[in-house]
């Protein structure tokens, strides 16, 4: 998605496990394989391609395209929902969002988010907007990394993003003017 900000390269957080057909981020990480048990969001996955996963785009693209009030993230969801991981036989890994942050859940350990999504968001200025903080919060945490080298673990430990309170209030009903 163009609403993710990497910070580092999320390639080296991804299974090598050749199995994985799908690799996903979550809005919440539960800790569960089970795609029911997952709100899954399309701002950052991989796919390793195969005949499987050939047959999940689609089937995925072709409802997306004739989908009304669906984006194509809730048509994927729906599709894990109703068992196309069990019916084209799919190995799916549910990203944490330790590696793998988004406004909807914050990683709380700055020293291995790899990716910022800005998920749980309505309007495009508010997500640049509460992105914009996202990098001001990283250039902050490694200028002191630089220059406190030795207080990195204290640092580490004491970080905390900003608000997002651009999208929190994206959801806010607009009064007109």
């Amino acid at each position: 998605d163009t609403d993710v900000v990497w910070l580092r390269n999320p390639l080296t957080k991804l299974s090598l496990n050749e199995t994985d057909d799908l690799q996903i981020s979550v809005d919440k990480y539960f800790g569960s394989r089970r795609p029911e048990h997952n709100l899954i969001n399309t701002g950052f996955y991989y796919i390793r391609s195969n005949n499987k996963t050939i047959s999940l785009f689609d089937k995925w693209y072709s409802l997306k395209d004739n989908s009304t009030r669906k984006k194509e993230q809730d048509v994927l969801l729906d599709l894990l929902r109703h068992g196309v991981v069990t019916e084209l036989d799919l190995r799916v890994r549910f990203l944490e969002t330790r590696h793998f942050s988004g406004f909807c859940e914050d990683s709380k350990d700055v020293g291995a988010v790899t990716t910022v999504h800005a998920n749980c968001c309505r309007h495009i200025n508010a997500k640049v907007r509460d992105l914009t903080a996202v990098l001001r919060d990283w250039k902050r945490f490694k200028a002191a990394l630089t220059k406190y080298p030795k207080a990195a673990r204290n640092i580490t430990r004491s970080f905390g993003w900003s608000r997002h309170d651009g999208c929190l209030n994206s959801w806010k009903p607009q009064t007109l003017t």
